[in-house]
């Protein structure tokens, strides 16, 4: 089974190259993926029958217990069969179905084919988390097929419906299942449906295991995003909506059944909903003009039927039911693929305007009336078998005699609806029928103009491959039904899991009895109801306008628009666009919550050493002091030093306290985190506010005090509370035994804790991708800008404060000066900002400096990087001194100097680092470790001697990429970028009061005024 999911994943990657290269021929290699599982099922019918299906089981995260487990049973058989089968005609179908030109196919042809592999998945897992993951899938999945048409408001609109109902039941099924998983001691799902464990909260968690079936098989009062689903390419609903995602639900249902379908809160909710849905939806279907919406509401219809079958809790029931799912999918299926046809080949789906169809599209209207007569029940097709299986197992119920009668009252009257709303379809789409004399309908919204009778004569000629997948499922519905033995013998062994009733049977006639009488009653009333077709819709007009019960939909849309009134109003007040008030809440919170919590309820400790030298409780002084002060302040730059200050001395009571390693890292951190508050200082307001605002900054202090004491109480109460040894003792000795070093520090974030690290480095990237978004609001080139690109400011045409930008702007500037771009080429001198940084910019101090320290600076980075196993350093560290390296060279050239700095993309050292970073873990694996485990290798070089390499350096080495990479983006974001921004400001400002001529020049005599000239130059650098 897990060969049929990665087939299916393979042929998701492929699918769109396979599009580009094949067109919607594309669709029939794509079938292949389906076909597999089907042929897989088959394969394994007999040893399923038999009860020895194959299981397999790969350990996933052994330390959560979980695990990728699988298994197939006579119902996991039935519904990969369903799957893969039904899956695979479809993609021919689609084949011939889209237009060559037709857009969106590659999106749309790997996520059919994915959709296709999560339920393949979904119905095949044995492990209830797992069973989630393929669940959420699935709703994702068809969620982008359902809106495929993206432009139709409509599909948009229906899409997102069928999301926000299938992910709120999703979310109540994962409580469910974590509950459940939590009372049995296990997740996998043989194991909790063969011994339930009993309580008040497993209840419970099946009701909210219930919920998820209820809204992904569109039961009351979620039906409505069913029909709205429509929208969707005819293939989607031929597929998700009648086989496959809407059976998802059925699934769920059958599959706890055998275990929980004798709790009450079971009874309720699956024969209270799925009979409510049988008869809603088939009520609904008597009054609809679209083919497809009478097929939509037909298979709500059904669908209710269906999970009333599999949740009743017997034997015969529950074999009538696996029947009766068969037999849906291929007849519904058929019947929606028959509607394309019909569509394409007659341009619309009104029933009132199609005749003669089935004289000029004979395979066409025998494909539509095997699937109808298997719908309504007719012998000898599947339809019929499994409702006179299920209609016997209702007569002869094994529970209460009144809950019984309801249910066969329920479902008789369902089958009558059935009946009418099958014969419509088929009248409707093949009958021939009469010009009517009358210019308008009664609809649902009142009256409309009709639009008259096609012309049978026009048709269009349709494809075999749009014609034969119809016509097969057609064909299999009535061959299936003629050996019903072979249909029991394979469906028998689930219905035998079930605790309770007599076994039921599959058989095309069962005798003279209520059964038989019920069927005739049914037909017959059914046939009666579509004769007046014309008085029952008039009939149910009348009703929907005497009672005006609102409608599901819109009653959804109602509270929706509601919702979002509320939320904005929420919003309005909680979402001040303050973040000093969001952090203020945040801290006033963590002080009222947890920290009373621990003051009221923690016992101390007796005696409390508040140092261990003076010379620390001078630095606790210094933090203190430049904290109350940062929260005084009134400058921004003012605060953002202040606040380095007391980063520096947490740097400085951590070097007291023996702690090398994270006083390195603390003072590279802060000294990074100054220069990015500077880079972003320059394009705020020097001061929080124009006012004084006094009050405000008693208050911000008062919480900054609350807070603090609040940090320190948690630091006293953690340790004294501790009720287990702390993992931490171990780290020592495992960094040496296991992760080759003697710097526990290192070892343990590149060894001993190496999945965190790995999280840690995703979230930079994501920090840095983040960052470069916000900033650069145009696209940005490929080639790094570097100094030879820019143009010398010795002319008086100088291109900015701390130049940088794109190789366009500079060759623009160029240009505009009459000089080509390659005269500067061979401009390679270091630190050249003579040529790139205005006069009043430059520091020939900073620049000496810069020429001694940068070079020193990336040597002590390598040696921190390859010395940080064993002493004080390593790749988060080597890091940050390279970007304080590449700061200070930027700082002291501008954004042309960085390009000559680091000619490489931030984003191919960030993927190179993570890359790097992950292959390291692989390594493991494929040594026979787990993931992310270091190996030591040791042997003996001439001249050197011992050598000692763990393969966590490469690890490390990753992280250091990661690093530079992050701070370089940051560089070029708020340094480069914001530099080229200020440059355009001043450039606009100044072209706006006519102070630059025609060659973007500043004009000697301009007429500018003497504050605008002097902020002007200042800020352009002329």
């Amino acid at each position: 089974m897990l060969e049929l999911l990665v087939a299916h994943l393979a042929m998701v990657l492929l699918a769109p190259a396979l599009v580009s290269w094949l067109g919607r021929r594309a669709f029939l290699v794509l079938a292949l993926a389906p076909a597999s599982a089907a042929a897989y099922a088959l394969a394994w019918s007999s040893r399923v029958a038999d009860g020895h299906g194959p299981t397999q089981h790969l350990e996933w995260v052994p330390g959560l217990d979980l695990s990728l487990t699988f298994r197939l049973d006579s119902l996991s058989w039935l519904m990969l069969l369903l799957v893969g089968g039904v899956g695979a005609l479809v993609l021919v179908y689609c084949s011939a179905y889209f237009s060559a030109s037709a857009q969106g196919l590659r999106r749309f042809s790997a996520t059919f084919v994915g959709f296709a592999g999560a339920m393949v998945g979904l119905v095949t897992a044995d492990d209830m988390l797992l069973l989630f993951v393929f669940w959420e899938l699935t709703t994702v999945a068809s969620y982008v097929l359902i809106g495929h048409y993206a432009e139709r408001k409509a599909s948009r609109r229906a899409a997102m419906q069928a999301i926000v109902l299938t992910t709120a039941g999703g979310l109540a099924m994962l409580a469910g299942v974590v509950v459940l998983g939590t009372a049995a001691g296990t997740y996998r799902l043989s194991e909790v449906v063969a011994h339930p464990p009993p309580g008040t909260a497993v209840t419970v968690a099946i009701v909210c295991i219930l919920a998820g079936a209820v809204t992904k098989s569109a039961l009351v009062p979620f039906h409505f995003w069913l029909p709205a689903a429509m929208a969707a390419p005819t293939p989607v609903s031929a597929y998700l909506h009648a086989a496959a995602m809407v059976k998802a639900g059925v699934y769920l249902v059958a599959r706890f059944a055998p275990g929980y379908s004798g709790l009450l809160a079971w009874q309720v909710v699956v024969l209270v909903l799925g009979c409510g849905t049988l008869l809603l939806g088939g009520y609904r279907a008597l009054r609809q003009h679209d083919l497809k919406l009478v097929l939509a509401f037909g298979t709500v219809s059904q669908l209710g039927l269906i999970i009333v079958l599999v949740g009743l809790g017997t034997r015969s029931a529950a074999l009538a039911g696996l029947a009766m799912v068969g037999a849906h999918a291929m007849f519904k299926a058929a019947l929606f693929l028959v509607t394309g046809v019909v569509d394409a080949a007659t341009g619309t789906r009104d029933l009132r305007r199609l005749t003669g169809v089935g004289r000029r599209m004979p395979l066409t209207a025998t494909a539509g009336g095997l699937a109808v007569a298997s719908m309504i029940g007719l012998p000898p097709f599947a339809g019929y078998v499994a409702k006179e299986a299920g209609l016997e197992s209702l007569v002869h119920g094994d529970g209460p005699a009144w809950v019984d009668a309801a249910v066969l009252t329920a479902v008789a009257a369902g089958s009558v609806l059935t009946v009418a709303y099958g014969l419509r379809f088929f009248w409707g789409a093949f009958a021939s029928k009469a010009p009517r004399p009358e210019a308008t309908v009664a609809l649902e919204s009142g009256t409309a103009a009709v639009e008259p009778l096609i012309d049978p004569s026009r048709l269009h000629s349709q494809s075999p491959f749009l014609t034969v997948p119809p016509l097969v499922l057609g064909v299999l519905g009535l061959a299936t039904a003629l050996v019903p033995h072979l249909g029991e013998h394979l469906l028998q062994p689930y219905a035998e899991t079930y605790p309770t009733g007599e076994p039921g049977h599959l058989a095309l006639w069962g005798g003279f009895g209520p059964v038989l009488a019920i069927t005739v009653t049914v037909l017959a009333l059914g046939a009666l109801a579509w004769w007046q077709r014309a008085r029952v819709e008039g009939l149910q007009l009348r009703w929907s306008a005497r009672w005006r019960v609102p409608e599901a939909d819109a009653v959804y849309r109602r509270t929706m628009r509601r919702l979002d009134d509320s939320a904005a109003d929420v919003t309005s007040v909680t979402q001040r666009g303050s973040l000093p008030f969001y952090l203020g809440v945040i801290l006033v919170v963590l002080v009222a919550l947890p920290g009373m919590v621990v003051i009221l309820g923690t016992s101390w400790p007796v005696s409390v050493r508040w140092w261990n030298q003076p010379v620390q409780g001078l630095a606790v002084l210094a933090i203190v002091i430049s904290s109350i002060l940062a929260a005084r302040a009134r400058r921004r730059l003012k605060a953002v030093f202040l606040a380095g200050i007391a980063g520096y001395g947490n740097a400085l009571l951590f070097l007291l306290h023996g702690a090398p390693d994270l006083a390195l890292t603390q003072v590279l951190v802060e000294t990074v985190t100054l220069v990015v508050m500077v880079l972003v200082l320059r394009r705020l307001p020097p001061y929080f506010s124009n006012r004084p605002l006094a009050r405000s900054r008693w208050t911000r202090l008062s919480i900054g005090v609350a807070s603090g004491l609040a940090v320190m109480a948690f630091a006293l109460a953690a340790p004294h509370a501790r009720t287990a040894a702390p993992v931490s003792d171990q780290f020592a000795e495992g960094a040496s035994t296991y992760g080759g070093g003697k710097n526990v520090v290192n070892v343990t974030l590149v060894d001993i804790r190496a999945w965190d690290t790995m999280g840690e480095i995703s979230v930079l990237l994501v920090a840095a991708t983040g960052v470069a978004s916000l900033v650069f609001i145009r696209r940005r080139t490929g080639k790094v800008l570097r100094a030879r690109d820019a143009v010398p400011a010795v002319d008086g045409g100088a291109p900015g404060v701390w130049s940088g930008g794109t190789v366009d702007d500079a060759s623009a500037a160029l240009r505009r000066r009459g000089t080509e771009p390659g005269a500067h080429d061979r401009m390679r001198a270091w630190l050249p900002a003579g040529g790139t940084l205005a006069p009043q910019r430059r520091s020939v101090v900073f620049e000496v400096v810069t020429r001694l320290l940068f070079h020193s600076m990336v040597v002590f980075a390598l040696f921190l990087l390859f010395s940080g196993h064993n002493g004080p350093g390593g790749g988060f560290a080597a890091g940050l001194v390279v970007g304080i390296a590449l700061t200070v060279r930027y700082l002291a050239g501008g954004r042309y100097e960085l390009g000559e700095a680091a000619p490489v993309s931030p984003g191919v050292l960030l993927g190179s680092g993570l890359f790097l970073s992950v292959g390291v873990g692989l390594v493991a694996l494929l040594a026979g470790g787990d993931a992310l485990q270091s190996v030591i290798l040791e042997w003996h070089v001439p001249l050197l001697g011992e050598v000692h390499l763990v393969t966590s350096l490469f690890f490390d080495v990753g992280v250091f990429l990661v690093v530079v990479g992050l701070v370089l983006d940051i560089l070029r974001s708020l340094g480069a970028e914001v530099d080229r921004q200020i440059d355009a400001d001043a450039r606009a400002m100044l072209e706006s009061q006519g102070a630059l001529d025609d060659e973007g020049r500043l004009r000697e005599r301009a007429d500018v005024p003497a504050d605008v000239r002097g902020e002007g130059t200042r800020r352009a650098g002329t």
